[in-house]
Order: C-alpha cells, then sequence, then structure tokens
C-alpha cells in the first residue's frame, strides 16, 4: 500500500473517529446550548480538534517511521493526479453544502445549529477528499 494512501486511510480514521461522535452528541441533542459564550460547545469542539490532531499526528510520526523512505520521495504524476481529482470532487461537495448552510439555514437555524452544519460539510468534504484519494491508489493497482 504506498505511503499517500496509508496517510489517507489515516485521515478518514481520525475523523471518523472524532467527528462521528461529535455530530452524533449534537444530532442527538446531547450537547446541552447554554447562553453565549457558549463555552460548553466550544470546549467539546476543542476536544475533538484535540483528539484528531493527536491521531493524526502520532500516526504520521509512526507511518513515517515505518516509510521513511517512501515518505520522503516527492509526489510523481499519478500522486499528483489522484490528488487533483480528490480535491476537485471534495471542493464540488463543500461548496453545495456551504451553499446550503450560507442561503438556506439562516431561515430555519441559527447560532450553532448553522456553525455544526457547516463544521459537517467540511468534515464531508474532506473524508470525500480522503475516500477518493484511497480509491485512487486502489482502482491503479
Amino acid at each position: 500500500m504506498p505511503y499517500r494512501e496509508k496517510i489517507a486511510w489515516l485521515s478518514l480514521v481520525a475523523m471518523t473517529v472524532t467527528f462521528g461522535p461529535y455530530f452524533a452528541l449534537v444530532q442527538l441533542g446531547l450537547v446541552p446550548a447554554g447562553p453565549p459564550p457558549y463555552t460548553r460547545q466550544l470546549l467539546l469542539y476543542a476536544g475533538v480538534v484535540a483528539a484528531q490532531l493527536l491521531i493524526l499526528g502520532l500516526g504520521h510520526l509512526w507511518l513515517r517511521r515505518q516509510a521513511s523512505q517512501e515518505a520522503r520521495l516527492p509526489p510523481d504524476e499519478r500522486d499528483r493526479a489522484i490528488g487533483q481529482r480528490s480535491v476537485g470532487a471534495a471542493y464540488s461537495v463543500m461548496i453545495g453544502g456551504m451553499i446550503v448552510v450560507g442561503c438556506l439555514l439562516p431561515f430555519s437555524a441559527s447560532g450553532w445549529g448553522i456553525v455544526n452544519a457547516a463544521l459537517f460539510m467540511i468534515v464531508v468534504a474532506e473524508m470525500v477528499r480522503s475516500a477518493l484519494v484511497v480509491h485512487g491508489y486502489r482502482a491503479q493497482t
């Protein structure tokens, strides 16, 4: 498995493990919406981001040690093509989501509802990018 595919898998796992429970808690209404400055929501989100960064940081270190030679190689033509296709598709997903968040949600939601919808679309777009990177490498092997 190529190094960049492993990195994409790491990103998918890190986002699923951290943001999956976060959005489940938010959707189920288990995160009480307190008054401004919204300390509970901010602390929960900060904890989720810190956990994701920890998973990604440790994962990158471990993968880099396992494949130090391959990790140092610059992206080749195939890597760049896979990256361009995946970023293009992820950008479309994110723009579509942001149109919904920015144009429709202000009429039906407010505050953290809009913020969490925007965060959700960013996470979905990044997961699409990582999944398409994995698919790009799998389709060529």
